[in-house]
């Protein structure tokens, strides 16, 4: 054996040597745990296609999200299951949403000791299931939806939320929420841009989550990107960056690694990616079965996550993860 090969075979005989020579690290401060508050529920309720999380009631996030701070996670993303829903989403914008009730709650509980940040999106709160307004004749209304995320930012924006998160991929949708915020003096709140959001078979278990069904089969293919492209990505990120995008997502992220690099490799803000619903349920459903290590697969899928490039990682893992490391 040459003298190259056994040097690496060196480095890598225990196990403070593999961690002194590691090229990437996950870390807690990597973390950004996404969590669900339910209107009408007195009790957090389980999610049964994703074990281990729950729908929150207004108490127990408070809680959950202190505890989270003591962890040393940075960061939480909110999602609002709401007790009614209509055509419009109009719980989203308003102030006694479960949204807005939720972030007040939050910035109460831990100020600025965690980045609070608010998923901006119409889908959890109209009764069709789609991330905008419809027109008759069901196809979604790109500028009209657009004009209902300013409204829905600048709400969360007064509720409490350092970050908002436009997740539904309309055209136009970071400009008209950076104007928006500005506009009304919230010049301070961020951008976080789902720029590269796929349309992928992997969300199920989020749709359980926050109660959401697409109306008569349908589907979201029309404004969220084709799993096959990657220059569409790059094309997308750059039109959120030059609008004013503070950071941008990948979502999924485990599937769309070349994704994630390629962005890192381009851009110089901050890239997120989310490991989404169904990988985080492929997991837990393999490692129940005993068929895998969970906890052994979840730290690597993640630490291929922030090898591929990303500075940021939502996660149902987050708290697992905090705990372990």
């Amino acid at each position: 054996m040459s003298y190259p090969a056994r040097r690496m075979r060196r480095l890598r005989r225990t196990p403070a040597l593999r961690r002194l020579v590691a090229e990437s690290r996950l870390g807690v401060d990597d973390l950004v745990a996404p969590l669900f508050v339910r209107e009408d529920i007195t009790e957090p309720q389980p999610i049964a296609t994703l074990p281990g999380v729950v729908q929150h009631t207004r108490e127990s996030l408070r809680k959950e999200v202190a505890e989270l701070v003591a962890l040393g996670i940075p960061g939480v993303i909110l999602f609002g299951v709401p007790g009614h829903k209509d055509a419009q989403g109009s719980g989203a914008w308003a102030d006694d949403g479960i949204m807005q009730m939720a972030l007040r709650d939050v910035r109460d509980e831990v100020g600025d000791d965690v980045v609070i940040m608010a998923d901006l999106c119409l889908d959890e709160y109209t009764d069709h299931g789609h991330c905008g307004i419809l027109r008759s004749d069901g196809t979604v209304d790109n500028d009209a939806t657009v004009a209902r995320y300013a409204q829905v930012a600048v709400a969360q924006a007064r509720a409490g939320a350092a970050v908002v998160a436009p997740s539904g991929m309309m055209d136009g949708q970071v400009s008209a929420i950076r104007s928006a915020l500005d506009d009304a003096g919230h010049q301070d709140v961020a951008i976080l841009a789902y720029a590269a959001k796929y349309a992928s078979a992997l969300y199920g278990p989020f749709r359980d989550a926050v109660g959401v069904t697409i109306g008569d089969g349908g589907d979201r293919k029309g404004y969220q990107q084709d799993p096959r492209n990657i220059r569409e990505s790059l094309a997308e990120v750059a039109l959120d960056v030059a609008e004013g995008a503070d950071m941008v997502m990948v979502k999924p992220a485990l599937a769309y690694l070349d994704v994630i690099a390629e962005l890192r490799a381009s851009f110089d803000v901050p890239v997120a990616a989310y490991q989404v619903s169904g990988e985080y349920a492929m997991v837990k459903a393999a490692g129940a079965q005993g068929m895998i290590d969970a906890e052994a697969v979840a730290l690597e899928h993640l630490g291929a996550i922030k090898r591929a490039g990303a500075d940021i990682i939502l996660t149902y893992f987050a708290r697992e993860v905090a705990e372990t490391l």
